[in-house]
């Protein structure tokens, strides 16, 4: 009997994805020769919904490794719209069902997020044979140590910084560097050390403007002519910790400082230290090229393993590396929750050792 395997990529793009998506079909290659059909779904969800699939072969996925986005496409399908028939008056889990069904398919691999992986958990509740596989460069997946993608996103966020230490010294200028990371402040914590960040701002640890321009001045007091700030896109102050999102958000949007906090806290620095500072966003870039050596390693441990799973018919369930080991862990266990920078984090007691201000 003949395996057909469908394959999704699903949320933002990253480094990996197409790491993944080799290592899924080269294992199931080797593992069942003629006797695997791979279906790619086009679009993530989306094409799920709207049965956009091809049947494809070996030679689509030769040359992939170093390739960056997704062969397959992607599209944002937010979890909390599933079961919401909009205008198009589409059933959409009825429909990811029907395309299922149709495409003949007898399990389904879904690379993706924390989203993706809440519509997995769906899928799965709804009786299709479903896998996961953690991506994002936020690495706030719960239940696995890494996801794919966020050691590359890692390397171009500390070259970033790296970079910027020469401009702002040479301009005298503290620099305000805005790093990817919405809710979960992993990617700004390891660049911001790696990169010799002076201030690292996150959304686990709200931050007091006071005392960011505070160790501006120390530095400044000591002989540094410029500080270099690493701000996550998600951080607040200790006062928007006490608001709703809706409320801060709206208050930001008066003062007509943007969404994220990183101008606000240029502009305050500035005003209050008398420093010239800039703001650099280096955004999708962080998101964008070939992955790293790591992380293709690391996306060929996942797709290998998800490979075994088709092959022993575990379904339900995504992978993940714990201690070191891959595992799979149930879609159930997973779905819904993130993984944040906790307070007793080891990474958060080194950068205050090293004199690191996290606001």
């Amino acid at each position: 009997m003949k395996k057909r395997v469908g394959i999704l990529t699903s949320g933002g793009d990253c480094p990996g994805l197409n790491a993944t998506i080799r290592g899924v079909a080269k294992a199931l290659y080797a593992r069942f020769g003629e006797n695997v059909e791979i279906v790619g779904i086009l679009n993530g969800y989306h094409g799920l919904i709207t049965g956009e699939y091809k049947e494809m072969c070996e030679d689509d996925f030769r040359g992939i490794l170093t390739l960056g986005g997704t062969i397959l496409g992607t599209k944002r399908t937010p979890f909390k719209l599933m079961r919401v028939v909009e205008e198009d008056k589409i059933d959409k889990v009825a429909a990811m069902k029907k395309t299922y069904k149709d495409a003949k398919l007898d399990c389904l691999l879904c690379l993706g997020g924390n989203g993706t992986h809440k519509t997995a958990n769906l899928l799965s509740q709804e009786g299709l044979n479903i896998i996961g596989l953690p991506k994002t460069i936020d690495n706030d997946i719960y239940g696995t140590d890494v996801t794919f993608g966020f050691h590359t996103a890692v390397d171009i966020a500390t070259e970033v910084i790296d970079r910027i230490h020469t401009t702002a010294g040479s301009h005298s200028r503290v620099m305000c560097i805005e790093i990817m990371g919405n809710k979960a402040g992993w990617l700004t914590l390891y660049s911001g050390i790696a990169g010799g960040a002076d201030i690292i701002l996150l959304p686990e640890q709200p931050y007091d403007i006071d005392r960011v321009c505070d160790a501006v001045e120390r530095r400044a007091r000591k002989g540094s002519n410029f500080s270099i700030i690493a701000v996550a896109e998600g951080a607040i102050n200790t006062e928007e910790a006490k608001m709703k999102r809706k409320e801060w958000m709206a208050k930001r949007a008066e003062a007509g400082y943007g969404v994220t906090a990183t101008n606000r806290i240029a502009a305050a620095v500035q005003k209050k230290t008398g420093m010239e500072t800039r703001v650099c966003i280096p955004g999708h870039m962080q998101r964008g090229g070939s992955p790293s050596a790591y992380d293709r390693v690391l996306a060929t441990e996942f797709g290998s393993y998800a490979a075994k799973l088709v092959e022993v018919e575990r379904y339900g369930v995504t992978v993940a590396m714990v201690n070191n080991r891959v595992i799979a862990n149930r879609l159930e266990d997973i779905a819904g929750k993130a993984r944040n920078i906790p307070e007793g984090c080891e990474l958060l007691t080194v950068a205050r050792r090293m004199g690191v201000s996290l606001g």
